[in-house]
């Protein structure tokens, strides 16, 4: 048996015990593929922690950089109470589109608000709409942009908020400082951000499994 498939089966059998995914959520994953969004959701456990980290949070507020097809948006989503919101931010109109008709068919539509466009203008906007603080962020995103959408995130939080950055391990390839990739580049810069900043707390994580070699940093906002 090959590593990956050892991964694969652990990670199965990790799922099949502790995050099986309901109809909803694999109609979510099926539309997405049949619409031709790439193939990048986060995993079934992946969710599962999204959802258990936004209810420990006890979250009632979160922000999400990068939609896709609304998956990990509607493992967020179900962890908050029926007045909680989520405000997810995506890139693409056809994105949206798919990600829209998944959250509604999940009857979560009036818990979450899908804003299209650069999410670098969208959180301009936010911070201008003085909106109530973000318990949660999920950072999910254009790689190169992540330790802008760190900082915003800063900006849209408060103290005890968590930020969470995912796919920030590259596989492997963020630990070479003489990458020039865009993606390892701003993941390598958002995660010395978080090391630094006097108002973040953080660790990162590697992971294995159906989703490969990868891993996500996690930070709690301090005072």
């Amino acid at each position: 048996m090959s590593e990956t498939q050892l991964w694969d089966d652990v990670d199965d059998y990790f799922i099949g015990q502790l995050a099986p995914e309901d109809e909803v959520l694999t109609a979510a994953l099926r539309d997405s593929e049949a619409a031709g969004l790439p193939e990048i959701a986060v995993s079934a456990a992946e969710g599962k922690l999204l959802h258990l980290l936004a209810q420990i949070q006890g979250a009632t507020r979160v922000l999400e950089i990068g939609t896709l097809g609304g998956y990990s948006t509607i493992w967020l989503a179900r962890a908050l109470p029926a007045d909680g919101r989520v405000v997810t931010l995506e890139y693409s109109a056809q994105h949206a589109e798919v990600a829209t008709r998944n959250i509604a068919r999940a009857g979560l539509d009036k818990i979450v608000e899908v804003r299209v466009g650069p999410a670098l203008e969208s959180l301009p906007v936010l911070v201008d709409e003085h909106q109530a603080p973000f318990d949660l962020v999920f950072i999910d995103a254009d790689k190169s942009n992540n330790p802008h959408y760190v900082e915003w995130a800063l900006k849209l939080t408060r103290p005890g908020s968590l930020i969470i950055v995912d796919n920030v391990v590259r596989g492997g390839r963020v630990a070479d400082p003489d990458n020039a990739s865009p993606d390892v580049q701003g993941t390598r810069t958002a995660i010395e951000l978080i090391g630094s900043h006097a108002r973040l707390s953080g660790t990162a994580i590697q992971t294995v499994g159906r989703k490969g070699y990868d891993g996500f940093a996690l930070a709690r906002v301090l005072a």
